[in-house]
């Protein structure tokens, strides 16, 4: 009896819930569709690794909120992103041309790549021509060594012990 009670009651606040239709997200989604593609292009100077369209950040916030404004007011795209060049450099630009003022950016991580390989190439070079070389004369470092190891012998000035010798 209690559970009929309680579907009852539920059933008659659920009929007097009316449920409202969801008001647009904007305003003016051609606009919308617009500024997400200026800020597509245009990298978050917080981020550094996304688009303002992406990115979270308060100045990212502002940034998209004045192409916004900008569009709405009649700049074109192109005006847009010109105008964001012009404030913050190739920098704010996502995909930046290729010129010369960029050529480190574009080329710097090719060269850094292949010196790299260069600089392998001739350790592991000259390492195998190190190994392999037989007649290689000891360093005077290592004739040092050795001849400290041969005067320390067992403290009495005859061989050592581990060459099998007793001493006199």
């Amino acid at each position: 009896m209690r559970s009929f009670f309680f579907a009852l009651v539920f059933s008659l606040l659920s009929a007097f819930a009316q449920a409202a239709d969801a008001p647009p997200a904007v305003a003016n989604p051609d606009l919308e569709k617009r500024v997400n593609a200026v800020t597509e292009e245009l990298r978050c100077l917080v981020c550094q690794n996304q688009t303002i369209a992406d990115s979270h950040a308060e100045l990212a916030t502002d940034l998209k909120n004045q192409v916004r404004e900008k569009l709405a007011a009649g700049m074109s795209e192109k005006d847009i992103i010109d105008y964001m060049v012009q404030r913050y450099g190739d920098f704010v630009l996502y995909r930046p041309p290729v010129k010369t003022t960029t050529w480190l950016l574009w080329f710097g991580p090719f060269l850094l790549l292949v010196g790299g390989v260069a600089l392998l190439w001739y350790r592991l070079s000259r390492r195998g021509k190190e190994q392999d070389d037989p007649q290689a004369a000891p360093t005077e470092f290592e004739l040092k060594h050795a001849a400290q190891l041969l005067d320390s012998g067992n403290g009495n000035g005859s061989e050592p012990e581990a060459l099998g010798k007793e001493p006199a």
